[in-house]
């Protein structure tokens, strides 16, 4: 098992597969760098270098009871990316690590960076203000807060069951094996840091750091996303975005679609790293 450990003492899990250009995946929340094994193998297939970590708190990661902010994901980001040495990089990132993807381009430069890719991800602000009417109510990740607190393991079993990845819609078929893989790498972390996660995955406002992104940036959201709403993220970003494509999925495509609609999602991806 390989780790860095950073300038606060964290030690930060993570995996390093391949040679040719790398391709840096920053996973979504409560999760680990395990949620992006169908990317990872299918990319190493193609011949680049695939790299994931597991965040702070998350994982097999240190559970630190602080630094469960943006710019502390950013900075340990940061700090494996050196560690690597990597250069033309590929920065793709999933729900709250499309966040800590922007961040970390924002926060530190874009000197070794090719690329980069969201999907499904927070940006520009998923909490609700008079400046973003689109966004979600306070009161809804106050709630998810009170639902951890009470009883993790349920909530952890209750949120891939349903909204996570659509589960909860007519016609859509269950997966007890993905439901399953979804709350066993939530429980890998901890209770703490999944709490505080949640105030930064969003109530970050990352507007500013959008509009310092100058490499180009595919942004991937579904109409039907029931978890960070669209209307309030992918076309926003988007248009922030000095260089940004928004490629927009329909046809029930979940919040979870690099996992259900890996097929789509990686032949996707693979079109844009190629062109």
């Amino acid at each position: 098992m390989a780790f860095i450990t950073t300038t606060d003492g964290t030690d930060i899990f993570y995996k390093d597969w391949g040679t040719g250009q790398p391709i840096v995946f920053s996973h979504g929340w409560p999760l680990s760098s395990d949620d992006w094994d169908n990317q990872m193998l299918f990319f190493l297939s193609k011949g680049y270098r695939v790299i994931a970590h597991d965040r702070r708190g998350h994982g097999r990661s240190t559970q630190t009871p602080g630094g469960h902010d943006l710019d502390h994901y950013a900075d340990d980001l940061a700090e494996l990316v050196e560690h690597l040495d990597l250069h033309d990089a590929v920065h793709i990132g999933h729900s709250t690590g499309g966040g800590e993807v922007v961040r970390f381009l924002a926060r530190h430069g874009e000197a070794r960076a090719a690329k980069a890719a969201l999907i499904s991800a927070v940006p520009p602000l998923m909490v609700q203000t008079d400046a973003n009417p689109e966004g979600l109510p306070k009161s809804v990740f106050d709630d998810l807060q009170a639902q951890l607190a009470a009883n993790r393991s349920e909530f952890y079993r209750a949120l891939p069951a349903g909204p996570f990845y659509n589960f909860d819609k007519p016609g859509v078929e269950s997966s007890e094996a993905i439901i399953a893989n979804w709350w066993r790498q939530g429980m890998m972390g901890d209770a703490l840091s999944h709490y505080d996660g949640i105030v930064a995955f969003s109530q970050t406002d990352f507007t500013e750091d959008l509009t310092k992104i100058t490499v180009p940036v595919l942004v991937m959201h579904s109409v039907d996303d029931q978890i960070v709403p669209y209307v309030a993220s992918g076309p926003k970003s988007a248009e922030l975005l000095p260089n940004g494509t928004l490629k927009t999925y329909r046809d029930g495509f979940p919040h979870g679609m690099p996992t259900t609609h890996a097929d789509v999602i990686n032949a996707d991806l693979l079109d844009f790293l190629s062109s």
